[in-house]
């Protein structure tokens, strides 16, 4: 009877509340953010396991195994979530997007998507492909577009651009700049909207890959094809003529199957003696895409993640964007709502990304070969969490140091559903938080 005494007397000492905060009920109901990456839960890695991965591999590391069995392996311990999703919808484009395109040719088009599941399934290939499906979605649902049967499609709307221009403004922007035209002003508006436009993507992924946080080039990839195939999409479903048409026909209706128009970019062809837009928009798969401007988004998008990654470029950025929004509508291409549109998208999508997923920058990182470790998200106080995990007003002000220290987050790649196995956090995660008193 004494013994049993001594031992209620033993935990009358415990202080009030520890033995609520430590039942695995309140652990697990700490939110994700602040929880140790779901890879290593799920795959039963332990603490010890985590720092010797951590001293073997970096997070800037690459996979270089061509074994399939790998991924095989990957996808069998996967904790699936809600945004791998995100896989069934790009897959179901593609499937439709190839059983539109005509000739059929079966034997061809089984034979391209099997290569690409290939590239899919290896992880050396597999680290850049899948981040980057949404954009060869985009570009494969684009192309196809133009074998859309027109009875199946929504009339075209004439009307309506130029009335909300009207609306919104009270003037028409694009006629206004279109008006005084000269080879000096073709040229100069040619560089943003013929060569910057098709080729800045690639300089900024590589720009970023380099010097920006290991896994920002893959969330880069993915708002780009994400944001690029809800423009398509919004141009099949809301087809709308651009200022050229207006220019060309006034306010006659118009038809699937009309060629579509250089405008201004005809003067490049002449000017330079190449055809090398009258072509390639005569035919284009979606003349009547004025809404949103693609142009627009994907400016929007790269100075967006540019200045993120690198704020002294900011002003660059902003220069560039305005410089391709009044190309657009000084080649005739775009009215200035469609601009609007196209910036709503763009900002609207980095918004989500960097708020869950976007890795951040750390101070003193110059290179991706630098970083230890990866956090993603915009973490923010929580009091009631603070005091749950033990900080009081003493350990608040410390709390952005401990983080750091012990919840350190995985490259991108493992919690947005293109998981490359390559990214492992390196700082240690100590084990006495038990010890810490908060009275």
């Amino acid at each position: 009877m004494q013994q049993t005494n001594t031992v209620v007397e033993t935990e009358t000492q415990v202080p009030l509340g520890w033995r609520e905060r430590l039942s695995p009920s309140k652990i697990d109901k700490i939110p994700g953010r602040y929880n140790l990456p779901r890879m290593f839960r799920k795959s039963g890695h332990s603490t010890k396991q985590m720092r010797e991965s951590g001293s073997t591999r970096s997070v800037a590391a690459l996979q270089t195994s061509f074994k399939i069995t790998d991924t095989f392996e990957l996808l069998r311990t996967r904790r699936w979530s809600v945004f791998d999703a995100q896989h069934v919808v790009l897959a179901g484009l593609c499937i439709f997007s190839i059983w539109i395109i005509e000739p059929s040719a079966p034997i061809i088009k089984s034979a391209a998507a099997l290569g690409y599941l290939l590239l899919l399934l290896m992880p050396i290939t597999r680290q850049f492909f899948l981040p980057s499906w949404p954009i060869w979605t985009y570009l494969l649902y684009f192309f196809s577009s133009r074998f859309i049967p027109y009875d199946v499609r929504p009339d075209i709307f004439v009307k309506v651009l130029p009335a909300l221009e009207d609306i919104l403004y009270g003037t028409n922007f694009s006629s206004t700049f279109a008006k005084w035209t000269n080879p000096v002003l073709d040229v100069f508006a040619w560089f943003p909207y013929g060569l910057g436009h098709f080729g800045l993507p690639a300089i900024c992924s590589a720009i970023m890959f380099i010097f920006a946080a290991p896994g920002t080039v893959p969330m880069f990839a993915k708002s780009f094809g994400w944001m690029s195939t809800l423009g398509v999409s919004i141009q099949l479903f809301f087809p709308c003529t651009p200022p050229w048409y207006e220019r060309l026909h006034g306010l006659e209706p118009a038809k699937y199957g009309m060629q579509g128009s250089p405008a201004g970019l005809a003067r490049i062809d002449a000017l330079f003696g190449v055809d090398m837009y009258t072509t390639s928009f005569t035919t284009a798969p979606v003349p009547f895409g004025a809404f949103p401007s693609l142009h627009a988004a994907d400016a929007i998008l790269e100075a967006l993640f540019i200045s993120y990654c690198f704020p002294k470029l900011k002003g660059l950025c902003i220069f560039y964007v305005c410089w391709i929004c009044w190309a657009t509508m000084y080649l005739n291409h775009h009215y200035a709502v469609d601009l609007l549109g196209g910036g709503i998208i763009a900002y609207s999508i980095f918004f989500v990304v960097r708020k869950f997923w976007l890795p951040r920058p750390q101070p003193g990182k110059t290179y991706r070969w630098q970083y230890e470790y990866v956090e993603v998200g915009e973490m923010k106080k929580n009091k009631a969490l603070d005091e749950e995990l033990g900080y009081g007003h003493v350990g608040a002000g410390k709390r952005s140091i401990d983080y750091a220290n012990e919840f350190t987050v995985l490259d991108s790649f493992m919690h947005s559903g293109s998981s490359s196995g390559s990214s492992s956090p390196t700082t240690s995660i100590r084990s006495d938080r038990s010890n810490r008193r908060t009275d």
